[in-house]
């Protein structure tokens, strides 16, 4: 990326001409954008046809020749923009600054020993360490800057055997969702000959032995074919330390049902191995199957048997298993059912549903530790095994606490809790007597009480209910001129809540106002809450975001000129249907490697796991929907009309959601724009979805839309030098 903006340097000269600074006096003119090619493929969908003009960016851009040339030109408009913002530079050069502090993780306890990520503060990507004690000399264990000279290859996953003697542990490489698994001695921090290849969505699960671990696969995907195939025919493994990966032992699949996932973990006491068989889709309704790993015979048992239900297994007593589970309870329950007698009649509630939604349970010193959210924040309650209410844990604020985790035998336990404007806290926890000791704190160069968080609430279009959380600057003036960036996702049962980011921090410093809407399809207040965006209800999610812009608006925190939103995959698709929609009312969008394309989102490699909150194209009602609200046909069936400024983002290495999405998007934005407003896309190499992203692209990626957001936003940022 840096030699292509090196070169990127001449092509500034040339679109100096075109680029006009956006002032009182006169509007921008607009910019030349390359030739995109238009093609005349048409589909049929249940009787409607539906031209696709742009279908051939949908081809890998590693192995197009026409793509990748798109690519380029498209990336020398947008970086020629960009470096044309005499505020880029010093928006960089602080939030570079501000990045640079320790950070740290909770410990994780494993038998005697701990371990922990630590990131110095500039470094691509955080580095393992273990310590035979809390106080006790932190070793280096696995430093993934030492894999590339550009930290593009990181860590994906971690598994530490019952011994902590060795570490199963799973590597990305450009941000790809494929991971390639091994094997680390943690006594001579060696890897082991063991790899594992073509794994995707699996954690490793060691058996009580340590001389293997079960993990998930697919087939080898066909030549060329990784980055753009569907995900079907997963299946669960049983792999022997030491042993090529040809000699793993199939352990379970269904080639039934290809399209569906299957997972696997072993139990605390090691005598069982627990099968989760997801439907195919993110809904995490769940089969599950177990194995008793004393039983000669092999012989997988079905628990429960069909998917109607979640289902998370948190621990046994023998045959005893206990799950957190939403089976009448769309707040989630924790109930034990006896493998002896499994019929549904005799399943025990535990811990009844809650007026809170139970988002997390950990098994931890012989407690269930439930993590429950109460209006977008966490509040957490400690029970006995049989039930019995033990006390709240006393939280520091109102934020989020994370983690808990650890074994049912371990006599202490460690969280992590930040806000908005509250740096991460590391606490461990006792859970026999409840008290919480602070261990670590992040020291970001910055004064919290400079800045002020408070939630509102605001209706809907249809009436609704919605919370918002909104943090700024002290001494803020409602007057409607500060630049306020509305972020939001809602869906997939996914719930934002507060926490600490240094690139928001920056854009609050810079004068900015932040909101975080926890709009429907979100998890915030359980399955009702989540379904109400979903399929057919889909439009209930755009709604409560514009009216979370018209609240802003309306409160004068803003105006329509200084507002901009933000979302990131799901969140891209909400920036894209709401910029489409009602163009009139942002004055900027920052659409993140979004869902763009909703009739064909389920042909590429993870788009079919989306089916259950977006609905089908083959489906006749659900393409009606998805018809009205996909935001890159919503654009090619206005025409020409007057867009807000835009910055698409998106990544060559994205196989989450396939980059083609916002290629199209952006090409048809770039056709119908008949506005002067810059309408730019900002394709990063050698990264993919977000995950593992090193810190040298995220610091570069949020310098350029902030700036974006300075430049069409029209506004003084302050910066300190």
């Amino acid at each position: 990326m840096r030699r292509t903006r090196r070169a990127m340097a001449a092509v500034v000269a040339t679109l100096a001409a075109v680029l006009v600074s956006t002032t009182h006096a006169e509007e921008p003119k607009k910019l030349k954008y390359p030739d995109t090619k238009r093609g005349d493929v048409v589909d049929d969908y249940h009787g409607t046809k539906v031209a696709d003009p742009y279908r051939w960016l949908e081809d890998d851009v590693r192995k197009s020749k026409d793509v990748a040339a798109w690519v380029e030109a498209e990336n020398k408009v947008t970086f020629g923009f960009l470096e044309s913002i005499p505020q880029r530079e010093p928006i960089k050069k602080r939030i570079t600054d501000l990045w640079n502090y320790e950070k740290i993780s909770a410990p994780s306890k494993h038998h005697n020993r701990y371990f922990f990520f630590k990131n110095d503060g500039l470094q691509n990507q955080s580095v393992l360490y273990v310590q035979d004690s809390l106080d006790g000399e932190a070793k280096m264990l696995m430093d993934p800057n030492a894999w590339t000279k550009d930290g593009t290859v990181a860590l994906a996953g971690l598994a530490v055997s019952d011994d902590a003697k060795f570490i199963a542990y799973g590597t990305a490489e450009a941000g790809s969702d494929w991971n390639v698994w091994k094997v680390l001695d943690v006594a001579t921090g060696k890897a082991l000959a063991d790899e594992l290849k073509w794994v995707k969505f699996s954690d490793a699960s060691w058996t009580k032995d340590g001389k293997g671990f079960y993990y998930s696969r697919f087939p080898e995907p066909k030549s060329g074919a990784a980055f753009q195939d569907l995900n079907v025919d997963m299946k669960l493994y049983y792999h022997k330390m030491g042993a090529p990966q040809s000699e793993d032992r199939l352990v379970y699949e269904r080639p039934d049902n290809p399209k569906w996932t299957i997972g696997g973990g072993v139990t605390e006491d090691g005598k069982y191995l627990i099968v989760s068989i997801g439907d195919g889709t993110t809904s995490r309704k769940v089969r599950i199957a177990y194995q008793d790993l004393g039983d000669a015979s092999g012989k997988i048992v079905e628990l429960i048997d069909n998917h109607e239900n979640k289902f998370n297994f948190l621990g046994n007593d023998g045959g005893v298993f206990y799950f957190q589970t939403d089976y009448n309870a769309p707040k989630y329950q924790i109930v034990a059912i006896d493998t002896k007698n499994p019929d549904k009649k005799n399943w025990k509630t535990i811990i009844a549903e809650a007026k809170e939604v139970l988002e997390s349970v950990d098994l931890v010193g012989n407690r269930f530790i439930c993590t429950y959210l109460k209006d977008a924040k966490s509040l957490v309650k400690v029970y006995e095994v049989d039930g019995k209410f033990v006390r709240d844990v006393d939280l520091p604020g109102i934020g989020t606490a994370s983690g808990f985790n650890g074994k049912r035998t371990d006599t202490e336990t460690f969280y992590t809790f930040s806000s908005f404007a509250t740096p991460t806290r590391i606490y461990r926890y006792d859970p026999a007597t409840g008290e919480s000791r602070l261990i670590r704190e992040a020291k970001v160069k910055f004064s919290p009480d400079d800045y002020e968080v408070k939630q509102v609430f605001y209706a809907s279009k249809d009436g609704t209910k919605v919370p918002m959380f909104i943090a700024h600057k002290k001494g803020l003036k409602l007057d409607g001129t500060n630049p306020t960036l509305l972020y939001g996702y809602g869906g997939f049962n996914i719930s934002l809540t507060p926490g600490f980011s240094v690139s928001r921090l920056q854009w609050m410093e810079m004068g900015g106002v932040l909101a975080v809407a926890n709009l429907r399809g979100g998890g915030e207040y359980g399955d009702a809450w989540h379904r109400a965006g979903t399929k057919l209800q889909k439009q209930n999610v755009f709604d409560d975001f514009i009216a979370a812009a018209e609240y802003l608006i309306a409160e004068k925190y803003t105006s329509n000129k200084k507002l901009a939103i933000q979302g990131g995959s799901n969140g891209g698709l909400l920036v894209g249907a709401c910029m489409t929609q009602r163009p009139d009312l942002y004055g900027a969008c920052l659409p993140a490697v979004g869902v763009m394309d909703m009739l064909r989102f389920q042909k590429f490699t993870a788009g079919r796991f989306w089916v259950d909150d977006y609905g089908s194209s083959d489906n006749s009602a659900e393409f009606n929907a998805l018809y009205k609200f996909s935001p890159y046909h919503v654009l090619l069936k206005n025409g020409p009309k007057a867009y807000p400024p835009t910055m698409v983002t998106t990544a060559d290495t994205d196989d989450r959601v396939v980059p083609g999405h916002s290629f199209k998007f952006a090409a048809a934005l770039q056709a119908n724009n008949s506005g002067p407003n810059p309408t730019l896309i900002r394709i990063e190499t050698k990264a993919g979805h977000g995950a593992g992203k090193p810190t040298t692209k995220v610091i570069e990626e949020v310098a350029d839309q902030w700036a974006f957001l300075v430049k069409t936003l029209d506004f003084k940022p302050t910066i300190p030098k």
